[in-house]
């Protein structure tokens, strides 16, 4: 227990999502409590600025669409997201904002790490109040693309839709590996344009050669493009759209696969069929 007072002292306050961090670097760490709300154990994710990763996709950040990361914990998606900060306000010279909820992206204390660039970076009193912070961002400071981690509410994709209706860029990850995870997730499906049942009629369904009660899009995606993290040096790209009215078609979408070869120099293969599983 003295151990863990000593840790204590030196870190950061706990927040209510119960993670702090150490002032100048990109570490975070999580407290375990007990019933009483006592620590009893920490958990400390290193964070490295790693620089690189937007070699895999920097061809898509012309385009100026927005741009939605999933995959499975621990896989890269916040170190993406810093280095595309970096990138988008330093070379694409973009007034770029970053949402930080749990100061994982620009680190502890009021002085963002350098890893960001030139981006702005605002900080979150609450977890809850995420996409309030959101909003008040595109109200008060006037961005050009907006960057924000671990999209996980209704009313955290609400806000992406109405950011994205606004003309502003946005660079997010969502919990899921992937585009089905989104897709059957009633909470973030809104992210690719929501889902709804639609009932056809005798003459459609034969055309369509399909049930007469179908899934259909509802309304188009916030994010263009979704990236599927399967491991750090292998993405899949979809566009999102097209994608998603494949799969609820039960057909295989056409995507992108990006990955690195041997000497680490990156290599696209288009027009891939996709399986949901292996490529």
């Amino acid at each position: 227990m003295e151990e863990l007072v000593d840790a204590q002292e030196l870190v950061g306050e706990f927040g209510a999502d119960n993670r702090a961090g150490i002032e100048g670097t990109l570490h975070r760490i999580s407290a375990i409590r007990n019933r009483k709300g006592f620590v009893v154990g920490l958990t400390c994710r290193v964070g490295r600025a790693v620089s690189g990763h937007i070699d895999m996709l920097y061809d898509l950040l012309h385009y100026g669409k927005s741009i939605l990361f999933v995959g499975r914990p621990g896989v890269g998606k916040t170190t993406v997201l810093r280095e595309m900060a970096r990138v988008l306000s330093d070379e694409f010279q973009k007034r770029v904002v970053i949402i930080d909820t749990s100061n994982e992206i620009g680190g502890d204390g009021d002085i963002p790490h350098s890893a960001i660039g030139g981006a702005r970076r605002m900080q979150v009193p609450k977890p809850s109040l995420q996409h309030k912070v959101m909003i008040e961002a595109v109200e008060n400071h006037m961005p050009q693309v907006i960057i924000v981690d671990e999209i996980g509410t209704e009313a955290e994709a609400l806000a992406c839709r109405s950011i994205a209706e606004r003309g502003v860029m946005l660079i997010g990850t969502a919990h899921g590996e992937q585009l089905q995870n989104i897709i059957k997730n009633p909470t973030l499906s809104d992210l690719i344009g929501g889902i709804e049942t639609v009932t056809l009629g005798d003459e459609e369904a034969r055309a369509r050669r399909s049930q007469k009660s179908i899934l259909e899009r509802k309304a188009p995606p916030t994010f263009y493009f979704l990236i599927e993290m399967r491991e750090r040096d292998y993405w899949i790209a979809h566009q999102t759209e097209k994608s998603v009215d494949m799969l609820l078609r039960g057909r295989n979408p056409m995507v992108e696969v990006r990955k690195r070869d041997e000497e680490f120099k990156v290599v696209i293969e288009r027009w891939k069929s996709y399986d949901g599983q292996g490529i």
